[in-house]
């Protein structure tokens, strides 16, 4: 039986493809932010927690886009696995 991956890894996979939209001084700092925060909430199981922390994923990629000048839209997928 095949497994779907969780929102969680999904969503970490994401947001590591849209670090490669940053320019290549910030991508290290933004990939390392984004593993610490994943791996630290890594043993959550409650799910309104999960989504919770799914949301703020979200809107804090779409910040980071924005203040890189990369339109927002690259986020949809993320969008769509953080719902």
């Amino acid at each position: 039986m095949h497994m779907t991956r969780p929102a969680s890894v999904r969503a970490y996979a994401e947001v590591l493809r849209l670090v490669r939209r940053l320019p290549p001084e910030a991508r290290s700092y933004y990939s390392r932010f984004a593993r610490e925060n994943f791996a630290t909430y890594n043993d959550e199981v409650d799910q309104s927690t999960i989504s919770t922390l799914l949301a703020r994923a979200y809107k804090h990629s779409c910040w980071v886009l924005s203040k890189y000048g990369v339109d927002k839209a690259a986020a949809d997928k993320l969008k769509q696995i953080c719902k």
